[in-house]
C-alpha cells in the first residue's frame, strides 16, 4: 500500500533530508586521493550523532555500515574500505538518515582527483537525468513519464540505465511502496498522486545495464567491469511541483 503524506508529514520530513544533503556538502570536501571510504564511513557516524540521527542501514538485513560506498566498477551496496582512494576513481557515497522517526536517502558520486573525460561525462549526464526525471515528477504524471526521460536521456549518450535496482517510497521506513525501475513508457505504470514521497535515483553504466552480486551478498556490480555512477534524491509530490526534501 502506498502511504500518502499531509503537508505536515512532508515538513517534518524536512529534517531527516536536510541531514543527509549536509552530509554530501561535508564529504565534498573530504574526497581526495589517499582518503578511504572507512574515514568517510566514520565521519558519517559521528556526524549522525552531532545531529541526533541515526544510521537507518546500520543493521538493516545485516547490512553493517551507515553508508554505502560504490568505487569504479560498482554500481551500489559496495561496503566501505580501507583501500585508499586514487585519482582517476569515481565513488558513490549513499547515506540514509533516520530523525524525528522520518528517513531521508540520497546517494551522490564524487570523481577523486582528475578522472578521464568519459568518467566525467558518465557523472554528468547521470546527474542530468536525476533532474530531468525530477522536473516530470508532477501530481497526474506516471512514473513512466519520469524514468522514460531518464532512460531516453541516458541512452541518448550512450549509457545504460540499470534495472535490477529500484527506486521506491520513504517515510517512516527506507522503503515503502510503490517500487520501480528506472526505465519505462510514457503514460504507463502508477500514476503519481499528492503526498507521495518517493526517490528518484538513476544508476547509469559505461556499458552493459546487466550486474553481479559479490559473495557478500550486497555488493552489486556491472557485469562487464565497467564504470557506474549514480545520484539520488528524496522528493516529495505536491500541488505545487516536486520538492526536493534532500538538499539545504
Amino acid at each position: 500500500m502506498v502511504i500518502l503524506k499531509s503537508r505536515a508529514e512532508i515538513e517534518e520530513m524536512r529534517r531527516a533530508g536536510r541531514i543527509v544533503a549536509a552530509f554530501h556538502q561535508a564529504i565534498a570536501g573530504m574526497i581526495r586521493p589517499g582518503v578511504t571510504t572507512l574515514d568517510i564511513e566514520s565521519f558519517a557516524v559521528q556526524f549522525l550523532k552531532d545531529n541526533e540521527a541515526k544510521p537507518y542501514t546500520m543493521g538493516y538485513n545485516g547490512y553493517p555500515y551507515a553508508t554505502c560506498a560504490s568505487v569504479n566498477d560498482v554500481i551500489a551496496h559496495g561496503f566501505p574500505s580501507a583501500q585508499p582512494l586514487k585519482s582517476g576513481d569515481i565513488v558513490t557515497i549513499d547515506l540514509v538518515a533516520q530523525a524525528d522517526g522520518w528517513v531521508g536517502d540520497s546517494a551522490w558520486s564524487y570523481a577523486v582527483g582528475e578522472v578521464p573525460v568519459e568518467a566525467e561525462r558518465l557523472l554528468r549526464v547521470t546527474k542530468e537525468c536525476l533532474y530531468l526525471g525530477i522536473e516530470q515528477a508532477v501530481p497526474g504524471n506516471r512514473i513512466g513519464d519520469v524514468m522514460h526521460v531518464v532512460q531516453t536521456h541516458a541512452e541518448h549518450n550512450g549509457f545504460s540505465v540499470v534495472r535490477d535496482l529500484l527506486g521506491h517510497g520513504v517515510g517512516r521506513e527506507m522503503h515503502e511502496e510503490p517500487n520501480y525501475a528506472h526505465i519505462g513508457k510514457p503514460g504507463k505504470g502508477f500514476r503519481l498522486k499528492e503526498g507521495m514521497v518517493l526517490t528518484i535515483e538513476p544508476m547509469l553504466n559505461a556499458g552493459t545495464a546487466r550486474m553481479t552480486i559479490d559473495a557478500d551478498g550486497w555488493t552489486a556490480r556491472t557485469a562487464d567491469g565497467s564504470l557506474s555512477a549514480q545520484y539520488e534524491h528524496t522528493i516529495a509530490i505536491t500541488a505545487e511541483g516536486p520538492v526536493i526534501l534532500t538538499e539545504i
